[in-house]
This record gives C-alpha cells, structure tokens and sequence, in this order.
C-alpha cells in the first residue's frame, strides 16, 4: 500500500508518543512505569506500520531501547548501589525533560511570533491569510497530536463488523476516492467525528485509507480537528471557505 505512504516526520516522532502517553495517563515523568510504557508504545507502533506510515527508524530505536530499559528493571541490583544510581530509566528521562523543554519554548516564541505579527505588520491585516483567520481557528488543532487521531482510528477499527469468512477479493479504493468523500460528506454539515465518517465501512483497508486521506487533507488545510473532551473523540471540522489556500 506505498501510494499512501505519509511522512511521519511531519507530524510527531517517539519522544512525542511517550509525552503522550505521559500526559493522557498522567504519568510522573520521573518515575515511569516502564513495562506500560512500553506495551503502550509497541501498541501504537503496530498501528502506525497498520496504516503504512513511513515509520522513521527512531521509532524502531525506541522501541528497542524501551524493550532493553523494561529488561534491566528486572534484573536484580547489585548491593550497595542506590536506586537512583541503577535506575536504567535515567537516561531516557533526562532525554524526555530536555526535548520537553524545547517543545514548549519552541510553541511559547510561535504564539509570541502570532501575536506580534498582530500588532507590527506591513500591509493592510485583511490581505494576509496569517493574519485575518478565523479567530477560532486557535483552537482547532491544539493540543490534538497524530497520536490522538490514531486514537479516533483504533475506536473505529475495533466497532467495524467482524467477518468470519475469508474473502479473496481485494477492494479497489485508492487515496483520492477517500479525500472526496471526506469532502462530500461536509457538503451539507460542517463537523463530524471519524467514526461518523467511516462507520459504513466494511473492509479494514478502506478506513485505513480514509485515515490517511483525513491526515491529507490536514496537511493541505482543507479542514481541521479538535476535541471536546481531553483524549476524547476527535471532531472534524470544515474550515470556512475563506481559510481554504
């Protein structure tokens, strides 16, 4: 399935995923329950490889590393060293806080970029589409990672009807199908959940593309996401016609 392959990279890379998971179970960044951590990570790992992602190799790094920090937790610890000394997670912890930190001052000096550009510019405000946005707009997408939406995925994939008969047929469903049906059904609405849109579906491979075909479209700004409730359901919304470049 490589003609839908998408970048990774654009989105979030594995230290986001563990930030994620982190955050969505509030989890004490400073003593992370390993073992979970890594079910989680290798769990989301099989759906980013299920939808033909082009998982980076850091991805699959990490899942090592993961893997080799749960095997040392079980090892027994030699007498007269502290815990701290021997805590395997120390590393990944410092590497977590220090990407953490940079995440959020890169996000702190964009909003202070947004908000400047607001007062200082050259031209007249409603020529520039950076500008003279919906004032909504600042909150689609916050807070809403790749990770929530696979999230949306999973929810869909595990309510899809189970066949018990092996079927040989493959369907023919390719990634522009899916982007125009993703934009007929805001034809007559402007939101809808991702189950909404796929809970007709039958085949497995026809949502997946649909996914893809969702993450497209995000990426050409054509519609946007958000979500009502944290971690809850991501909520796909039409953006006015005025935000379509």
């Amino acid at each position: 399935m490589a003609q839908y392959r998408v970048q990774l990279s654009e989105f979030e890379g594995p230290l986001d995923l563990l930030l994620f998971f982190i955050k969505r179970d509030e989890l004490d960044i400073y003593d992370i329950p390993i073992a979970k951590i890594t079910n989680d990570f290798l769990d989301y790992l099989q759906y980013l490889q299920d939808l033909d992602l082009d998982v980076a190799g850091e991805f699959i790094v990490m899942a090592a590393e993961l893997m080799q920090i749960k095997a040392q937790m079980l090892l027994p610890r030699p007498e007269g060293e502290t815990e701290e000394e021997l805590d395997p997670r120390a590393e990944l912890v410092r590497r977590l806080l220090e990407y953490k930190r940079y995440k959020e001052m890169a996000e702190k000096m964009e909003r202070m970029a947004r908000e400047q550009g607001k007062v200082h510019f050259r031209s007249y405000v409603d020529a520039d589409p950076k500008l003279a946005g919906n004032p909504e707009e600042d909150n689609l997408l916050s807070n809403v990672t790749l990770f929530d939406l696979i999230a949306a995925f999973r929810y869909a994939v595990d309510r899809m009807p189970r066949k018990h008969v092996h079927e040989i047929n493959k369907p023919s469903v390719s990634l522009d199908e899916q982007i125009e049906y993703i934009l007929n059904a805001f034809q007559d609405k402007d939101e809808a959940t991702f189950y909404e849109l796929v809970s007709a579906m039958t085949e497995k491979i026809r949502i997946v593309v649909t996914f893809v075909a969702l993450l497209e479209l995000i990426r050409q700004k054509l519609i946007a996401v958000r979500q009502v409730d944290a971690y809850g359901e991501m909520v796909i919304v039409k953006l006015p016609k005025e935000e379509l470049v």
